[in-house]
């Protein structure tokens, strides 16, 4: 695997330094979008009465930056009509509430108020299993001789659940996300395991556990397969638009890009030894 990046890359620095001349493809850009990055997480251990929602807008391929949206009324409700209010902070575009009630099995509905156009979305918070071990191996990967690491816990028995895994490396700016069912593990011992063939000693992978809704395990299973048909991630900028749970009332066909994603989740810091 190492072997075939070093070829691949040595085959790219050959055609850029034979490129003199920067070429700029005149592309066509679409009015833009708004962005909802409304991702809810209780972690174990926390009140879950911290979060944060972020609203940008689509921009041009060569733009540099990203235009937030500020100005909007973001708030989410739950299912007692108890309602939490997002203020806008300094930093325009995140939107922040300090009082929010995170409760299992919980369905809330989030609204957001943006240029005369209103957007809806509703989402049952999930419980994840806890993270029980982690456990690493010196003989993994393809080649048998890379180092990985798998994140046991127990499934929860008589119940369907569905996962998100989230590996984040020290020594890289990737990251790794996967989606799972425990049709296969139901109320077993299960695992999640690392994707990097270049951790070494001292490195360290913080290992997040999410559990999410049919729905959304389904999305981001589409998105992910999408980033990685091109070698790109997930949050990147995807070939086709892979629409979400978040409609536009006003207007459904300006429908925005993003996911209302509401998740229990547990996470654990690993230092490679």
């Amino acid at each position: 695997m190492k072997k075939t990046n070093i070829f691949l890359a040595l085959i790219l620095a050959f055609f850029l330094n034979g490129c003199e001349d920067v070429v700029s493809i005149d592309l066509k850009t679409d009015a833009p979008k708004l962005v909802i990055e409304a991702s809810i997480n209780w972690y174990k251990g926390t009140s879950g009465r911290e979060q944060k929602i972020k609203l940008t807008t689509t921009t041009g391929y060569y733009s540099d930056q990203i235009p937030t949206v500020s100005g909007a009324t973001v708030t989410i409700k739950n299912s007692s009509n108890i309602t939490f209010y997002f203020a806008e902070l300094s930093d325009k575009g995140v939107y922040t509430c300090d009082n929010f009630i995170p409760v299992i099995n919980e369905t809330y509905t989030l609204t957001i108020i943006n240029n005369d156009n209103a957007y809806y979305a509703a989402e049952t918070l999930k419980s994840v299993a806890p993270i029980s071990e982690i456990i690493q191996n010196n003989e993994g990967g393809f080649t048998g001789t890379e180092v990985e690491i798998k994140t046991y816990y127990t499934d929860p028995a008589n119940e369907t659940n569905y996962y998100l895994y989230q590996y984040n490396y020290s020594n890289t700016m990737n990251q790794n996300l996967y989606a799972d069912e425990d049709t296969f593990f139901q109320g077993n011992k299960f695992f999640s395991v690392s994707q990097s063939d270049d951790l070494q000693i001292g490195d360290k992978v913080t290992v997040t556990h999410y559990g999410v809704s049919k729905p959304y395990y389904n999305y981001m299973n589409v998105l992910i397969n999408i980033a990685g048909s091109t070698g790109g991630s997930p949050f990147q900028s995807p070939p086709a638009t892979v629409r979400g749970n978040i409609i536009n009332t006003t207007n459904p066909n300006n429908f925005p890009l993003g996911y209302f994603s509401i998740s229990e989740a547990d996470t654990k810091t690993y230092t490679i030894e």
